[in-house]
Order: C-alpha cells, then sequence, then structure tokens
C-alpha cells in the first residue's frame, strides 16, 4: 500500500503540489490525468524517492521515503523517456540493469521481452529501434523483476495499436495478480478501459474523480 499525507513541493518559490493526500492499495490501477505540467510526473518522482518534498509524508509498505528509505522497493519504473545504451541490444540492455539487483536471469528477461512484442534474439542495436520498440524494451526493464508495484508515466507513447492492446493486456494481468498499478496517460480509452480509481491533477493540486466526472478531453 501507498499512502501519501498532506504532501508539498515547493521548487524554487514555486508551488507544484499542493496538499496532496492519497491511498493506493494492491490490485488496483490507478489513473492520474491533467494537462502537461500539471504535476502528475512530478507526483510520480515523489513517489519513487527521486525528488524530496518539502512537507508531508509517503508510506509505501509500512517505510517511509526519504527516512527509513531513499527511494521506493520492488517497483518497475517508466517516467520520461526510457534511457538505454543505445549500441548494445535490446536484450544486452536488459541483461545489465538485472545484474544491478540480481533478482531475474536470462529465461525470465526473454519470456518479458516476449510478452511485450519484442524478439530477444534481435542483434539490432537500440539506437535502431523505431520509438515504438524502445518503449516496449522500457516496459519490459519496469516488469521483468515482477516487480510488485509499478509507475508509469504515458507507457503506451510511440506504440502502434498492437502495441497498446499488448500493453493493457499486459496490465491487467498484472492487476489480477494483485500488483499496484500508477499510470499516467493522456488517452481517454487507456483510463476507461485500465482504471479502477482516477486522480485529476490540476495546478499541483490532486482531486479522486469517477470516470464520468473526468473532464473531456483529459489531457
Amino acid at each position: 500500500m501507498i499512502k501519501i499525507s498532506d504532501l508539498n513541493l515547493n521548487i524554487k518559490g514555486h508551488q507544484i503540489l499542493s496538499n496532496v493526500n492519497m491511498t493506493l492499495q494492491e490490485g488496483n490501477i490507478y489513473g492520474l490525468v491533467g494537462n502537461n505540467g500539471s504535476g502528475k510526473t512530478m507526483l510520480m518522482k515523489c513517489i519513487c524517492g527521486f525528488v524530496k518534498t518539502t512537507s508531508g509524508k509517503i508510506v509505501v509498505d509500512n517505510e517511509v521515503i526519504g527516512k527509513d528509505i531513499d527511494y521506493i522497493k520492488n517497483t518497475g519504473i517508466i517516467i520520461e523517456t526510457p534511457g538505454f545504451i543505445m549500441y548494445y541490444s535490446g536484450l544486452k540492455n536488459l541483461k545489465i540493469l538485472a545484474e544491478i539487483s540480481g533478482k531475474t536471469n536470462v529465461t525470465k528477461i526473454k519470456e518479458t521481452m516476449k510478452e511485450c512484442g519484442l524478439d530477444p534474439d534481435l542483434k539490432l542495436p537500440v539506437k535502431k529501434y523505431s520509438l515504438g520498440m524502445r518503449q516496449r524494451l522500457g516496459i519490459a526493464q519496469a516488469i521483468m523483476e515482477d516487480q510488485s508495484i509499478l509507475i508509469l508515466d504515458e507507457p503506451m507513447n510511440g506504440l502502434d495499436k498492437e502495441g497498446i492492446a499488448t500493453v493493457r493486456m499486459l496490465l491487467l494481468k498484472m492487476k489480477a495478480e494483485g500488483r499496484l498499478v500508477i499510470l499516467a496517460s493522456h488517452n481517454r480509452e487507456d483510463i476507461d478501459i485500465l482504471c479502477d480509481e482516477v486522480f485529476f491533477v490540476e495546478k499541483g493540486q490532486v482531486k479522486g474523480l469517477s470516470l464520468q466526472e473526468m473532464p473531456r478531453p483529459i489531457y
């Protein structure tokens, strides 16, 4: 579970997030919607521990981010553009990342790549991947260690219709397995199909909405 209490973020005199309160439970997909610059990405970075909050508290499985732990544990993350070593293949990139924690193996990495619609035996360097292939590789790195929490900022970017369907099925499967997913998307259909609860972010303030209350368009 993730519990956010009275979170505020002020950077150089600018209020980025204001009095945010959220409770997020396992087995659910939560959507974040709002305009560009509304604070969605900064909220995700705060939950991950990448940005230190000005005040308030973020508790993940009874551990306080920034106090008990510096960064969120056992979490798959896509925030902004995934970074890879461009002259290595997709498989080699994932193998290098996997060595950091030692929580997965080559067999699992290859299975995950296939689930995401990638050929693990493709020798093509990542620099020659299409935008959609790089996005699929980013999703693969976010799920290859069976992480219990996923934090995904616009994970459908660059994906074609088939890729979007593949990722949606993966996320629904992970929800069924009891994982907690936080998803930011400008796509109304993604939100409608995937999310159990939606939060609208506007000028750093976060408000829970029903699907019927969401603004049209949602970006």
